[in-house]
Formats: C-alpha cells, structure tokens, sequence
C-alpha cells in the first residue's frame, strides 16, 4: 500500500494530493516505500542492567575553557551529548564556537561557509588550526561512515547548520522537514555510539522559533539560544532545555574586536552615565546563581491617538500590557492619554518576574517627570491586585547590592502594594 509524505510538513496521506491539507504547499506530498516492502532487521535481544553497575560520566566531562559557555551547558561536555545551538543570522554563532573549542581537536562540518571563510576567521580568533578539521561534505551517510574512521581522531563535532545536511534515503530539499528528521536522527545515534559530544547550529524563524520540526528539540539533549542586537555589543547564551544541567544559568560576552569576551561584571547592562533622569530605573534580578542588575528605560509621551502605542523591547510585550493594567486600575491614571515605550538597555532581554517592580517605577517616573536615582534598587514580582510578592533569591540579591552600595532597595520587605510604590517615588 503506497503511503504520501509531505517534504515540507510531514503531514501524511493514504492518496497523492496536489496540495498538502496542512502546510498549503503544492507538489509536496512524496511517495514513501511501504514497511512490507522493506528489507527485514534483525530482532536484538532486550539488554537489561541494573543502574548501580552503570558507570557515571559526570567525571567525564571536558572543559572548553570558557567559563561562561561551560556553566551554561552544565560545567563541560559530556560524551554522546548533543547541543542544538540557535541564534539570528550574525549573532556570532560560529564566533562562540570556534573559541569555546579551540582546546579540542574538532570536526566543522559547513554547508554556511567555505573553508577559506572559516579559516579566516579562525586565525583572527587566534584557533589552533593544526587540531581544527573541515569539511563540505553535507550528506549525512558520508558523515556518519567517516566518524568510524575518525572516531578516535576527534575530540567533538560541529554541524553548522542542519538545515544544509541531507540524506541519499530521503525525499525532498535539504532543510525540509522529513530531510532535517532524517539527518538529525542519524547524527545522532552516531553521536551517541561513538561518544563524541555534537553540536548542531540550527536557524530560526523570523519569530525567533527554531526552523524545522519541534522534534528535532525533543530528539537533544541541550537547547542553546544565542541573543543579543547585532547594534549592541553584548550577546547572552541561555539554554532553553538541558539534560545535564539547569536551563536558570546564562551566559554573557561582549563582542569585541579579536572575539567574545567574557563577562563578570554584575553592572556590564547599566548605563554608563550617571545622571539622573526621569524615565529609568535599575532592576535586580537572579538568572542561575548570579545576581544581575539592569536599567530600565520608560517614556510615557502625550498622544493623538484613538489607540496609543505600546513598544516593547526587552521585555515581554503582555508582561507590560498586564503591569499597565495593575497601574490604570491601582493608580487610576488616564494612560490611554500617553504613548508608552519600554526598553532594557543593552540590547538583551529580561524574562524574569523580579523585574516587575522596576518596570513600573520606570512607567511611573516617565509619568510624573520625576527622576530616580542611579543608587536605588527595584526587586519584585508585581500581582494582578498590586500587591508586591518576594522573588526567588531575593536575600542573594539584597546582599549583592549591599555589597554594590546601593542607597535605598525598594522590594517586597519594604513595599507592599503598587499604591505604596507610587507613593514613594512621589514623595522622593
């Protein structure tokens, strides 16, 4: 019986169809070969062993000599890993990874670049090149037949990226769903017979979403995202699932002229200039185990329009909407008079709840023109009825910014409601 798969969806019909009910796209559907066709595999026999005969491999873990790379991943490379690494064309992708591994003896497998391309670039970043191996060849069975021989050659491979890679077996473009399935699932059985760590760059969507089907973050052990404004010089890694480690930890670098450079400073994302001006305010939040401390910038500007504007970057756009909503009913302030835009400085964004507080004392400042200043904190989780909740590791962040000298911390200890908060910032 004769069974069609669309090349785009993976979407599956008993009959050929001009155009696929699922994706809308014409002359997809793919004619499979039916399983009785197939030749048969041999049944292998259930292997059973208890896990205390198992041999750990945390012991077995290898730094790449970043510091801010290896705490995100979970403190190294496990053999057999696989890290799918995602990030916006010209975030410094390939930047990151040729420094993280210039230490190991690596495998670059490119369908992006040439080799005169990455070898220039590898120079600049000061990579030794004696230990770092490349290659075009983009078809999976070839890659996977050439592990065998090089298995004890390398140290780690590197796809970059999926979407280029294809296998002989399958129907369809490089980069179409069943094309991506196919070549991931054999990168990385291999992966993991061999025991070499994998990593696969992977695109994304003008929505920010990984290209390709959401298996293929299923089938890892590791998500990476690599963000941060091409205009702005700091890029933050986050991991958005991790097997081996907490997704709480980032990473954070600054592009520079010889590469990324790692950052320590807990202040890198506030501004530099320390004058006082209505309309921002610093925010503390915890991302892992380190405290971080972000400027927050609001400008609330009179308008004409029957629907203001509301602009969002940096943090979530619904997280503001709801936050106006708690002050247009807590406050009773006419914001449907004001054209209201919210930034985080630095180019990076901000998902966690603890800036909440800071992102009001920001709108609020904006409002009634009244400065706040550069040494007062802001920390706290903002609820529907404006009440003012403690955040996770409050105690770790009031300790750092003791440590910091800043003068005043307004958190849930000291503000209870977002009346209170109003209330103090007008009162200075």
């Amino acid at each position: 019986m004769a069974f069609f798969i669309c090349s785009n969806c993976g979407f599956g019909s008993a009959s050929w169809l001009g155009k696929c009910p699922d994706c809308g796209q014409w002359n997809t559907l793919k004619e499979q070969r039916d399983s009785s066709t197939k030749e048969k595999e041999v049944t292998l026999k259930l292997d059973v062993k208890p896990l205390s005969k198992v041999v750990s491999s945390a012991k077995s873990k290898k730094n790449t000599g970043i510091f801010e790379f290896d705490r995100v991943i979970g403190g190294g490379l496990l053999p057999g890993a696989v890290i799918l690494l995602t990030g916006e064309p010209g975030v410094g992708k390939s930047t990151l990874l040729l420094q993280a591994l210039h230490n190991l003896r690596t495998l670059y497998i490119s369908g992006e670049e040439s080799a005169e391309q990455v070898k220039d670039r590898a120079a600049r970043l000061k990579v030794n090149l004696d230990q770092f191996f490349f290659s075009e060849t983009l078809q999976v069975e070839g890659i996977t037949e050439g592990l065998d021989e090089l298995k004890n050659t390398i140290d780690i491979l590197v796809i970059d990226s999926i979407q280029t890679v294809y296998s002989k077996n399958v129907d369809g473009a490089p980069g179409s769903v069943s094309q991506l399935r196919e070549a991931a699932n054999q990168l990385i059985i291999k992966a993991k017979k061999l025991g070499i760590p994998l990593i696969i760059i992977g695109h994304i969507t003008k929505d920010g979403d990984i290209a390709g089907p959401k298996t293929l973050e299923h089938m890892v052990d590791t998500v990476l995202t690599f963000e941060g404004e091409r205009v702005s010089q700091f890029r933050v890694l986050r991991a958005a699932k991790n097997r081996f480690g907490s997704t709480d930890e980032i990473g954070i670098f600054e592009m520079k002229g010889a590469g990324l450079a790692e950052v320590n400073n807990p202040l890198v994302f506030l501004d530099e200039h320390k004058e006082e001006m209505a309309g921002k305010a610093i925010a503390g939040i915890v991302e892992g185990k380190r405290p971080l401390f972000f400027e927050i910038q609001a400008l609330a500007s009179p308008t004409m329009l029957s629907i203001p504007r509301r602009v969002v970057k940096g943090v979530n756009y619904n997280k503001v909407l709801l936050l106006l909503a708690v002050i247009r009913k807590n406050l009773n302030l006419p914001l449907d008079k004001y054209d209201i835009y919210v930034n985080v400085v630095g180019g990076v964004d901000v998902t966690s709840p603890a800036a909440d507080m800071g992102i009001i004392a920001a709108i609020l400042s904006s409002i009634k023109n009244i400065p706040l200043s550069n040494r007062v904190l802001f920390l706290g989780e903002v609820g529907l009825l404006g009440e003012i909740r403690k955040i996770f590791s409050q105690d770790k962040i009031l300790s750092e910014a003791e440590r910091l000298k800043f003068q005043r911390v307004f958190s849930s200890a000291t503000i209870h409601t977002v009346k209170d908060l109003a209330r103090q910032i007008t009162q200075g």
